[in-house]
C-alpha cells in the first residue's frame, strides 16, 4: 500500500524547532514589555461557541471555520481573532474588576478565508486592551505600550498610521451632509476615488484626500479643511496620541482609511515595517457590548508577527549554546550546565556526532569544547 503524502490543508503549516524557538522569543518580548506595563495576561480557549465568537454580526460571522462539539451538539468556532475573547472575560468573568482593566494575551487564530496579502490562515496574534476607557490618555498608552513591545521585540523600523473612523459621519450629519448613502461614500473616500466622489455630489469631500501622508502635513491639511470646527477635538486628540512616540517611529495620517477598522469608534492606528504589503499590527477605540443594551469603552491592539518571523526575526544561532554530552559524561556537570541555560544532547551511541546534531561544543573532562 502506498502512503499518503503528510500534506496540510491550505494556509496551515508546521513550524520547525528553529521558527518555532523564534517565534518563542518574540511572543515573550512582546508579553513581558505589555506586562511591565500592568497588563495582565489572559488565555482564552481556541474554540468557543459560535455565537460568543461571532454572535449576529454577519461580518464576523463569515471568518469562523465552524465544526459542531459532540459534546453538547452546538456548533463550535475556531478563533479568528482573540479581541473578543478578552472582551467577553472583562465582561464576565472580570465585570467587577476594577477599571480600567489591563490585560494582554498571545495565541494562535485560525481564519476560514486567507487573503492575497497574508496567504496564511492559521497566525499568532498577540495584542493588549485597556478597558473601562477610551480617552486620550487611553488611547495615548495603548500606542506608548504598543511601540514599546515592538522595540522589546527587536521589530523596527515602524511606521504608525493614523485613520479617524467617524469622520464621514462627524461631516455628514454636521457641516456637509450628502444625499449619497454613507456607507457608500466612505468606500468611495477609502478608496480614494475622486472621480467616485464627484459623481456622488461629494465635490466638499475631496479635500480629505488630499489631507494624507506625513502626519504634521496631513494634520495642517485636515485643520485648513475643517473650517466649521467639527473636527477640532478629534485632530487635538490625535496629535496629544502621537506625542509620545515622536522620533520613535515615523507618523503618518490617513483619516478617511477603513480597511480593517469595522468596530473602531472615534480614533485607529496601523503599524507598518518596511518589505510587508500589509500591517503586521491594527489598533484603536472601540466598545464591547455588555448585555443587549450597554457598551463598555475600550482601547487595544493586535499585532501578527508570524511574517516577521519568517524572515528571521527572534532567531539565534543555538550551536553557541548547545554542548554534545558524550557517552560517560558527568551528569552533575551536564546538570549544572543545564541550570547554566546550555542545552544538552546526551549520545546513544558511539556513532552520534556533536556537529551533526547542532551542538557547537562538546562536554570534555574540565567543561565545554568547542566541537
Amino acid at each position: 500500500m502506498t502512503k499518503a503524502p503528510a500534506l496540510l490543508p491550505e494556509g496551515l503549516r508546521d513550524r520547525l524547532p528553529q521558527q518555532a524557538e523564534a517565534a518563542s522569543r518574540v511572543t515573550r518580548a512582546l508579553v513581558d514589555a505589555m506586562r511591565a506595563h500592568g497588563y495582565g495576561r489572559v488565555s482564552p480557549p481556541l474554540a468557543e461557541f459560535r455565537e460568543t465568537l461571532g454572535g449576529n454580526d454577519e461580518r464576523a460571522s463569515r471568518d469562523l471555520l465552524r465544526f459542531t462539539d459532540p459534546v453538547s451538539q452546538r456548533t463550535l468556532a475556531l478563533r479568528p481573532d482573540i479581541t473578543r475573547q478578552v472582551g467577553r472575560i472583562a465582561t464576565s468573568l472580570l465585570a467587577h474588576a476594577p477599571r480600567p482593566l489591563r490585560l494582554c494575551y498571545a495565541g494562535q487564530v485560525v481564519k476560514l478565508r486567507a487573503s492575497q496579502l497574508r496567504p496564511a490562515r492559521e497566525m499568532l496574534q498577540v495584542g493588549a486592551e485597556l478597558i473601562g476607557s477610551d480617552s486620550v490618555a487611553a488611547a495615548r498608552e495603548i500606542v506608548s505600550v504598543a511601540i514599546d513591545a515592538l522595540e522589546a521585540a527587536g521589530i523596527g523600523p515602524v511606521t504608525l498610521d493614523f485613520t479617524l473612523p467617524d469622520v464621514v459621519d462627524l461631516l455628514a450629519n454636521g457641516p456637509l451632509p450628502v444625499a449619497a448613502n454613507i456607507d457608500q461614500l466612505r468606500d468611495e473616500l477609502d478608496a480614494k476615488d475622486a472621480g467616485a466622489l464627484a459623481r456622488l455630489g461629494a465635490e466638499a469631500y475631496l479635500p480629505l484626500l488630499r489631507a494624507t501622508g506625513p502626519f504634521d502635513q496631513a494634520i495642517a491639511d485636515l485643520r485648513a479643511f475643517d473650517t466649521a470646527g467639527v473636527l477640532t477635538s478629534r485632530i487635538d486628540a490625535l496629535e496629544a496620541i502621537a506625542a509620545p512616540v515622536r522620533g520613535r517611529v515615523t507618523l503618518t495620517l490617513d483619516p478617511t482609511e477603513r480597511h480593517g477598522f469595522a468596530y473602531q469608534s472615534w480614533f485607529g492606528f496601523q503599524i507598518f515595517v518596511p518589505g510587508q504589503g500589509d500591517a503586521i499590527g491594527r489598533g484603536g477605540g472601540y466598545a464591547i457590548p455588555v448585555g443587549e443594551e450597554h457598551e463598555e469603552a475600550a482601547v487595544g491592539f493586535s499585532l501578527y508577527p508570524d511574517p516577521l518571523i519568517d524572515e528571521g526575526l527572534g532567531a539565534e544561532d543555538d550551536a553557541d549554546r548547545r554542548i554534545f554530552l558524550p557517552l560517560g559524561h558527568d551528569t552533575t556537570l551536564a546538570a549544572s550546565l543545564r541550570a547554566d541555560g546550555w542545552q544538552t544532547v546526551a549520545a546513544l551511541s558511539d556513532g552520534d556526532d556533536a556537529r551533526a546534531l547542532g551542538c557547537g561544543f562538546t562536554l570534555g573532562p574540565d567543561g565545554p569544547v568547542e566541537a
